[in-house]
């Protein structure tokens, strides 16, 4: 089977719609849900398809027994320091913790009073310090603006490797952000890859470069309309102003992908609050010639191509989360869990071997940029306003830094 065809095709022979890698059939980020907990398979406002939910953990419930028991837990989580946060201090905002708690049950159909102890930690050890953090920043981000001048979104980066479930918390943040009356816009890189002509003279200059073979690596975005789009959602600060945010569909061309037809674009209206940009590269440094050829030769093209993305995507980013793996080799696994969980809900899945083949495409990019990522930062971070979390295989957060 074709590269286009192991990637792309559902049991009806149609193109399966990609997200960052992975299929939004299954939506891994969600697997900490109960199977009988269901989110709508819907297009939400943001122009993405919201997947069904699934899970690999026991069904029993935790039952929340009082809001001490709740509080107690909050404040076990291994996030907290890097908040800033003291006992006293959740104990003093644990109405807003419950709030926040609340609005999630809803979005992802959990019954609040009945929740796992996976499920508890996703909310509370994970989703809603991140939130809390991403409050902060707006906060120290408006703090720069004189009264009465227009106080531009702030751009926070995500950067997070395939299958993490980076997408699912930009979700749920989204989700909040919304609910509390302020306005986001959510991007992916994804959004930008080249189209389906510019692609495949892509391929057709780069002949023997695997790597460049198909959409994924530096090389293969539209950097001058990334620079586009971030430079018209800075200028979002008034109501009535109005954009389209780009959309890519994966299962145009049998799954080799295009742009979307600008008319299914989603609309967002200013003033925005906040743009929330993730990608599985995003923030990754250019390294010296010679370490990426020893991790791979075919890299050396694609470290070239990785100059240029510093001005286009991330000079943007005035505040960066960073998920952080202990291992690449996890990108594997879990796309291997998304593979075999579509084998047995009767959809056609890619094999061992083919999901071998695919991830291999990013393993290179993962272990040549990762270790810089980790060690110092995001090309062009604030070190006070980077904020860390590290997951397990599981994608359980340990703890942040």
């Amino acid at each position: 089977m074709e590269e286009s065809e192991r990637l792309s095709r559902d049991g009806k022979g149609g193109g399966r719609a990609m997200h960052d890698g992975l299929p939004l059939g299954i939506c891994l980020g969600c697997s900490w849900i109960q199977d009988n907990s269901k989110c709508p398979d819907t297009i939400a406002d943001n122009g993405r398809r919201q997947c069904p939910l699934h899970s690999v953990f026991p069904t029993k419930p935790a039952a929340v027994s009082s809001v001490e028991d709740l509080f107690e837990f909050i404040c076990s989580g291994p996030l907290l320091n890097k908040l800033g946060l003291t006992m006293e201090m959740v104990a003093e905002s644990i109405n807003k913790w419950l709030e926040y708690g609340l609005h999630l049950c809803r979005l992802f159909q959990l019954n609040e009073l009945y929740l796992t102890i996976p499920q508890k930690a996703r909310l509370y050890h994970y989703y809603i310090p991140v939130f809390l953090w991403c409050e902060q920043q707006i906060s120290l981000h408006s703090s720069t603006f004189k009264d009465g001048e227009d106080v531009t979104p702030l751009v926070i980066g995500f950067s997070a490797p395939q299958g993490c479930g980076k997408t699912t918390l930009v979700f749920a943040l989204d989700y909040l952000f919304q609910i509390t009356g302020r306005k986001s816009a959510t991007i992916s890189i994804d959004d930008f890859y080249l189209t389906a002509a510019d692609q495949a003279k892509l391929r057709e200059n780069n002949p023997k470069n695997g790597l460049l073979e198909f959409r994924g690596n530096a090389g293969s975005h539209d950097l001058s309309l990334s620079v586009e789009t971030l430079t018209a959602l800075s200028k979002l600060t008034k109501e009535g102003m109005k954009m389209k945010l780009p959309r890519y569909d994966k299962s145009a061309n049998s799954g080799r992908g295009d742009r979307a037809d600008p008319s299914t674009w989603p609309e967002v209206e200013g003033p925005l609050t906040v743009v929330l940009f993730e990608g599985w590269m995003l923030g990754f440094r250019p390294l010296p010639v010679e370490a990426v050829k020893a991790v791979d030769p075919q890299l050396e093209i694609v470290n070239k191509n990785l100059e240029a993305y510093y001005d286009a995507w991330d000079k943007f980013i005035k505040a960066w989360i960073v998920i952080k793996i202990k291992d690449p080799s996890c990108v594997y696994q879990w796309r291997l869990q998304a593979e075999i969980a579509m084998r047995a809900d009767g959809k056609p899945g890619m094999s061992d071997e083919e999901v071998m083949d695919f991830v291999s495409r990013y393993l290179p990019a993962y272990k040549a940029y990762l270790p810089t990522l980790y060690s110092e930062g995001p090309n062009g971070s604030d070190p006070e306003r980077l904020f860390v979390v590290e997951i397990d295989e599981g994608r359980n957060t340990i703890l942040g830094n």
